[in-house]
């Protein structure tokens, strides 16, 4: 058995290694996702200044649909895929109706 199998796990240089490669890729994922929101807070002042209602429930069809087929062509679970882009769409909505009240 080698060493480092032998350590705890926070001593443990391979899960180490794999815990900052995780860390990282949730950084990204919060800077993608911050970056996204800035752009549909966009959206979602645009919409309300002309009159444009909050939810495009075709384009969110549309938008799950190709996620659920790059979540296939990724192998990474489709369900997991939609849930995870519903949350977000969610939300998005959630910000062009406040948007629009103001």
């Amino acid at each position: 058995m080698t060493q480092d199998v032998q350590q705890s796990g926070s001593e443990d240089a391979t899960l180490a290694g794999f815990r900052k490669s995780i860390d990282n890729i949730d950084a990204a994922l919060v800077h993608m996702l911050a970056e996204r929101f800035r752009i549909t807070q966009a959206v979602g002042e645009y919409k309300a200044k002309t009159a444009l209602p909050p939810a495009d429930p075709s384009r969110e069809q549309e938008q799950i649909a190709r996620l659920r087929r790059l979540a296939e062509e990724s192998e990474l679970d489709p369900e997991f895929s939609e849930k995870f882009l519903r949350f977000i769409i969610d939300e998005v909505i959630r910000h062009h109706e406040r948007a629009r009240e103001s």
